[in-house]
């Protein structure tokens, strides 16, 4: 890929799919500092629709919404990473990201409604935002909330922040 089609794919406006630049320039992504504190949730959303079910899911109010209709925001500092919010998505857009689970791995829990699913100690395809391979990981946990399981994944410090879904490895 040449230079003028990265920075194309890295231009969430002309592509329409989100991308690292753009959440950073956004401030939608926690600072380095915070991500080493630990597990803190990550709010992907872009839609502009009456939707706040992660603001009611939220049990320290660390998600609020300016109008009805706005994107909702995080205050990263307030957020303890509990995950609450990641299964009351409709849109599948939020992620909790622990950046210091292990020295050079971070994790990545995220919201997976495919069959089948993920087992424990299975490995899978780690995939970004546009669906391209990142990497391979490691499945840790796997939960079911609000008919939506949460797989908890390792991956590598590098990718963890574009770490945004996974295909099952057959």
């Amino acid at each position: 890929m040449g230079k003028q089609e990265l920075e194309k794919e890295n231009n969430s406006r002309e592509t329409g799919k989100l991308c690292q630049k753009t959440l950073e320039e956004e401030d939608k992504l926690p600072p380095m500092e915070r991500l080493e504190q630990g597990p803190v949730a990550v709010v992907e959303c872009v839609e502009d629709i009456p939707c706040d079910p992660c603001v009611e899911a939220c049990p320290v109010d660390a998600i609020e919404k300016k109008t009805l209709t706005s994107a909702p925001e995080i205050r990263f500092e307030d957020c303890t990473g509990c995950g609450k919010c990641i299964t009351s998505c409709p849109g599948l857009a939020i992620f909790v990201i622990d950046y210091n689970h292990e020295e050079d791995m971070a994790a990545v829990s995220l919201p997976y409604e495919f069959l089948p699913v993920p087992e424990e100690g299975e490995k899978v395809t780690i995939l970004d935002r546009s669906g391209n391979m990142i990497g391979k990981g490691d499945v840790v946990n796997v939960r079911k909330s609000n008919n939506t399981h949460v797989v908890k994944i390792i991956v590598g410090k590098e990718i963890v922040m574009n770490a945004r879904a996974i295909r099952v490895m057959e």
